[in-house]
């Protein structure tokens, strides 16, 4: 579903942000992505909704290259994509309905089948009730609940979040993780940017760590092995047969 092969990202003013990073994660699958502040993670998440271009290396998302993709196929590329944030990115002068509307509003959407969807996102994220409520007027995990909703009202098959706990307290980071689980089991495809160690520390979920650029560590699973895995108290590593390949830098950037 996800697959990095050699990329790397020189920004304008010279930073490589990444240095030939590979890795795969296959559909259906649920990681972790970890590293120190400025260690690459939020450009690898943007070089997958491609908000960005590498410098090198290819960029498979769902079997279509998106290093080559003409201007007018990004549209079509973001819509499998839903996308949290920390700082939830949410409009504070229109409604939670119409927050969570807004993807399937530029998409074209039917005002009838808007109102479908709109409602079943919220009713997942329960947050039903407060369809017409304001952000303003919510706790910070309901607002989170209310970027979650929006990031997955249009059924993408890929779900990348950006340090989506970073401002909760630990019960209400939980109920946050829970989702991600649940959209998980249903076949999403899971990305999770975080610097919680409770999570990193699960052995059941597959971490990506990147150290300035680098990909350091890094394992990928497939569905069935995934959902196995976090039955078990103590997953055997040695079963999963899906790997990324941690990579040493290129000889001209050592």
């Amino acid at each position: 579903m996800i697959r990095f092969s050699h990329v790397s990202k020189r920004y304008p003013s010279g930073h490589d942000a990444l240095r030939s990073v590979s890795f795969h994660l296959p559909k259906g699958s649920m990681s972790f992505l970890a590293g120190h502040s400025g260690a690459g993670k939020s450009t690898l998440l943007r070089l997958i909704t491609h908000a960005i271009t590498p410098t090198r290396g290819e960029i498979n998302i769902d079997e279509q290259n998106i290093s080559r993709i003409k201007p007018r196929q990004i549209p079509l590329h973001r819509r499998k994509i839903g996308c949290v944030f920390q700082d939830h990115k949410l409009l504070y002068d229109r409604s939670v309905f119409d927050n969570v509307a807004l993807p399937l509003i530029v998409s074209g959407a039917t005002q009838r089948d808007t109102g479908r969807r709109v409602r079943a996102a919220l009713d997942k994220v329960q947050l039903l009730d407060k369809e017409k409520s304001m952000p303003i007027t919510l706790s910070g995990g309901q607002q989170q609940r209310v970027g979650i909703a929006r990031a997955v009202v249009s059924s993408p098959k890929i779900l990348l979040a950006d340090e989506p706990t970073g401002n909760l307290d630990a019960e209400l980071s939980d109920q946050i993780m829970h989702l991600f689980y649940e959209f998980n089991h249903h076949d999403v495809t899971v990305l999770i940017a975080t610097h919680d160690q409770r999570y990193l520390q699960d052995p059941s979920t597959p971490l990506l760590t990147l150290q300035e650029g680098r990909l350091i560590t890094g394992q990928a699973q497939d569905k069935t092995e995934h959902d196995e895995a976090q039955q078990e108290t103590q997953p055997e590593p040695e079963n999963n047969p899906a790997t990324t390949t941690p990579n040493p830098a290129p000889a001209d950037e050592q």
